[in-house]
């Protein structure tokens, strides 16, 4: 079963990364697209917290290891 926000975070990515079939799960790290580099980063978070209306700390976005890792913070960051 796929993640809810999975389908929110899927447009944002392929229009980052440039990639129409990319696939989201919770798994996918850096090392899997072959565009994201530092610069992508710094985009990709950034259009993440204009779609979520939200910030992330530099402390929190560092422990980020997968999609996985992302998607639990978004959610402590929509429940607090």
């Amino acid at each position: 079963m796929t993640h809810p926000l999975l389908s929110q975070l899927t447009p944002i990515f392929r229009k980052i990364f440039s990639e129409p079939d990319l696939e989201l799960t919770l798994t996918l790290t850096a090392n899997d697209v072959a565009k994201w580099d530092s610069l992508t980063h710094l985009t990709l978070i950034n259009e993440i917290e204009k779609h979520f209306n939200l910030k992330f700390k530099l402390r929190e976005l560092t422990s980020l290891k997968n999609v996985g890792d992302l998607v639990q913070l978004i959610e402590s960051k929509l429940n607090p």
